[in-house]
């Protein structure tokens, strides 16, 4: 099996809102992938996605999504702890030249701690990081 690959929330997003210019694509890497690849993601993604989501007024697919992500076999959820928090303050703190949120700093941790190199992900602050972004 190959190594696991990242969720981040605009890859969540392009999942699950039709209208996204990136559907199509993430759509289509989401059906290759069955049975061949596993997930990562983290509660902050979750909980990103989810204020996103209720945010621009996609209410429907909340329930949906919870249950896909928390129920699912092939996505798992790295839970926030106190170490991992220090550990994302530090790196928020020792980059705060650039503009990445919270939310980025503890997905780049988890990432690099799990040696993922890959995220299903359009946002660009993870190529900046050393990361290859798949949307």
């Amino acid at each position: 099996m190959a190594h696991e690959i990242f969720v981040d929330t605009s890859g969540f997003y392009a999942l699950l809102v039709k209208e996204d210019a990136t559907h199509e694509k993430a759509a289509e890497y989401l059906r290759n992938a069955a049975g061949k690849q596993r997930f990562l993601t983290t509660d902050y993604v979750l909980d990103e996605t989810a204020t996103l989501l209720k945010a621009r007024r996609h209410i429907e697919v909340l329930k949906p999504f919870f249950a896909a992500v928390l129920n699912s076999m092939a996505c798992r959820v790295a839970w926030m702890d106190p170490e991992h928090f220090t550990a994302a303050q530090t790196f928020f703190l020792k980059h705060s030249d650039q503009d990445y949120s919270f939310t980025d700093c503890v997905s780049f941790l988890i990432m690099r701690e799990q040696r993922i190199a890959s995220a299903l992900t359009k946002d660009a602050h993870f190529l900046r990081a050393g990361f290859e972004t798949l949307l």
